[in-house]
């Protein structure tokens, strides 16, 4: 069902989309930039944003509890992937449970993607036409088949509160005119997926709510006809796609801000698979909402944390003989329990426990990011603060 809410701008502090379920308040707007605090309602509870998903691909944040992500790292909302979900357990045990939500034991907000991510990721084995993509398994080698109408299906089965569109993530680089026809495409199969999406219902007695994806890789003319194309569905947000797949940064800032000065600003927006620290913080300038990345746990599991004050390689032997906390700020709950040095053992022993501290000490650097971004936004001191972070973050320590 498409959005029908009319609003003016000036009642951004009060807004609410009584005739969605899914629907962005937003609570404050920094002067200097594009960047908002915001609130979005999902059937599992609210979300503030701006904020980061970790990735849960197969139903798990690898390496990690629920309760930990719901009491050490104080996550809001995780994300799955439908091609792996789909793939394994397969939606008969997933629809067997009464959902992901159950199946995981989980009861906070859910977001899948479509598997679009995983058309572009497998470029050796499948084979796009209009009607879908073909693909092999990478567990087996089995065939299968995507359209944009199964890839809805299975996403009603998974029951996350937020689904995906099914669309192509064109590489970089890519040709303008590969960029166009696949542009061109993603907006075809958007059609479908609308019309499959309102045609049918949830399974499992909440509702779920859909977002579209921009598309049109690192040209500016695709990049605002793509956005015009999906605020046209009026759907209740809007995510963007086809970013940090190799890029350059600031590519990928002046395509966001493009696609952010169409995109309508009372309406969630997702920029799926980015990024690091800094992209976070420079995204959020631009108006972006809610991000994703594998980023912080597949880091965490090879040794590398972030912190306050840059990043740390945990291997490094210069941490041997250091016993001060992970992040001298403060940012992760192991601070007060474990010191550089005992988690630098713990990888040089090859112990599982250094990769499980790395991996919860760097989704709750994440989230942790995202709620001081929030408080600055509330205080009106976001761009100072903003400023000041970034020219740390990427710091090799």
């Amino acid at each position: 069902m498409k959005c029908q809410c009319q609003v003016e701008k000036e009642d951004y502090l009060y807004l609410e989309h009584s005739d969605c379920f899914v629907f962005l308040r937003l609570l404050n707007q920094d002067k200097e930039s594009k960047a908002r605090l915001g609130e979005i309602q999902t059937a599992h509870g609210k979300i503030k944003t701006p904020i980061f998903m970790p990735v849960g691909t197969a139903g798990t944040v690898k390496g990690v509890h629920q309760h930990e992500l719901l009491e050490d790292t104080l996550a809001q909302i995780i994300l799955g992937n439908t091609y792996h979900l789909y793939l394994r357990p397969g939606l008969d045990i997933i629809e067997g449970a009464g959902g992901l939500h159950k199946f995981i034991g989980w009861d906070k907000p859910l977001l899948t993607d479509s598997g679009g991510y995983q058309v572009y990721s497998l470029s050796g084995t499948r084979k796009i036409t209009e009607k879908g993509v073909k693909f092999q398994s990478h567990i087996d080698g089995s065939s299968h088949f995507f359209t944009p109408e199964y890839a809805i299906d299975i996403q009603r089965t998974i029951g996350a509160d937020i689904i995906m569109a099914f669309d192509e993530c064109t590489p970089y680089p890519c040709e303008y005119d590969y960029a166009k026809r696949s542009m061109h495409m993603t907006h075809r199969w958007l059609k479908r997926c609308c019309e499959r999406f309102d045609t049918t219902e949830g399974k499992y007695g909440y509702k779920q709510s859909f977002f579209p994806i921009v598309q049109g890789s690192v040209y500016k003319d695709l990049r605002l006809q793509s956005a015009e194309k999906i605020a046209s569905f009026e759907r209740e947000g809007n995510a963007i796609g086809g970013l940090s797949v190799g890029e350059p940064h600031e590519m990928m800032y002046e395509m966001t801000d493009i696609v952010c000065s169409v995109l309508p600003w009372e309406k969630p927006r997702y920029l799926m698979g980015v990024g690091t620290p800094t992209n976070l913080l420079e995204n959020i300038a631009l108006g972006i909402d809610m991000f994703d990345c594998v980023m912080p746990t597949r880091n965490a599991r090879n040794g590398m944390l972030f912190t306050s004050e840059g990043t740390i390689n945990m291997k490094n032997k210069k941490w041997a003989t250091d016993y001060s906390p992970l992040d001298p700020n403060g940012t992760s709950f192991v601070d007060n329990t474990y010191t550089k040095a005992y988690v630098r053992h713990l990888f040089a022993s090859n112990e599982l426990l250094g990769k499980q501290i790395a991996t919860l000490h760097n989704i709750r650097f994440y989230l942790w990011l995202m709620e001081e971004a929030q408080k600055q936004l509330e205080a009106g001191t976001f761009t100072t603060w903003k400023n000041q972070m970034v020219k740390k973050l990427d710091i090799r320590l």
